[in-house]
This record gives structure tokens, C-alpha cells and sequence, in this order.
């Protein structure tokens, strides 16, 4: 009886690989990536970049970080020598700064954000073609989102496919 068990074991432990080949491979993808780092992505936000609302924005976050700089430079410094009321009124005045700050951050993340997804809501389509191309052609069998895995290694990865195949379809 044991020896049957070692046969039966034996048999089960080589034909548990040849099974997994059978149904595909294992994959993974960051569709979000790969869409940002098409050519078309890239462009869309050299554009938002380059406008005039985005630079305005820009603008204005640098010299609120200089002028914020310098005050928290001058607190320090005279820090010692001031009364309680002016270190009050510093604070609140580096804090007001520091909310301008928050507030423009804000914009310009904001208008990133919105063109990346007005941007993955139009390529949708085009990526579940080319999805369904990549796993046809490679034989994948699953095929997992990236930030759903804790670990892949990068061979496992379709994501740099998927931006090229989406760069060839919108060089069409």
C-alpha cells in the first residue's frame, strides 16, 4: 500500500505542471500604466502642462514655496527675539501660506487627474482589443491587474506590450 502511495504521488507531482500548461500562462498588467505611457498619454499632458490655466497654477505654487521659505527662514531666525503675538501671527501667516499651498497642489493634480481619465475612459475600448489580442496570441490563461498581485516578476508582465500594441494602433 505504501508503495502505491509513493507511485500515486509520483504521478500527481509530475502531471500537476503539465496540467497548468495546458490552461495558459499566468500574467499581469497595469492597464493604467500602460496607458499613460503611450505616446497619446504623453502628449495629452505635455498639453495640459503647457497651458496657460496649468502654467498660471505653476506659477503661483513656486512663489507661494519661496515666499513660504523665506518666512519659516525668518521665524527661525528671529524666533528669539520675538513677542508671543508676532510668533502667533507668524504661524498663522505661515499657515495661511501653507494652505495656498494645499489649494493650488490641488489644481494642478486635479487637472492631471481629470485628463488621465478622460483619457483611460477613451482608450477602454482600444485596450480590451488589444488585451484580447495579447492573451490569444501568448495563450494566457489568467491574467491578473497588477496592483491586485503582491508579487510577479517582471517577465510575468504584458504591461510594456500593451503600450506599444496601443502606440501602433493610434499611429494608425
Amino acid at each position: 500500500m505504501s508503495r502505491l502511495f509513493k507511485l500515486s504521488l509520483a504521478v500527481l507531482a509530475f502531471s500537476v505542471p503539465t496540467l497548468g500548461w495546458t490552461q495558459g500562462k499566468i500574467a499581469v498588467v497595469d492597464v493604467q500604466g500602460a496607458i499613460l505611457q503611450t505616446d497619446v498619454a504623453q502628449k495629452r499632458v505635455d498639453e495640459i502642462r503647457n497651458g496657460e490655466e496649468f502654467k498660471k497654477n505653476k506659477a503661483e505654487y513656486g512663489r507661494l514655496q519661496v515666499e513660504g521659505e523665506a518666512l519659516l527662514k525668518t521665524f527661525q531666525k528671529d524666533a528669539a527675539v520675538m513677542s508671543q503675538d508676532q510668533k502667533i501671527a507668524a504661524q498663522k501667516q505661515l499657515s495661511s501660506l501653507q494652505d495656498d499651498l494645499d489649494h493650488v497642489t490641488g489644481k494642478l493634480q486635479q487637472a492631471e487627474q481629470s485628463a488621465g481619465q478622460a483619457l483611460l475612459e477613451e482608450m477602454a475600448p482600444k485596450v480590451q482589443e488589444v488585451l484580447r489580442e495579447i492573451i490569444e496570441k501568448d495563450g494566457i490563461g489568467l491574467l491578473l491587474q497588477r496592483n491586485a498581485v503582491i508579487h510577479a516578476e517582471p517577465s510575468y508582465s504584458i504591461t510594456a506590450q500593451l503600450t506599444d500594441k496601443l502606440n501602433q494602433l493610434s499611429a494608425k
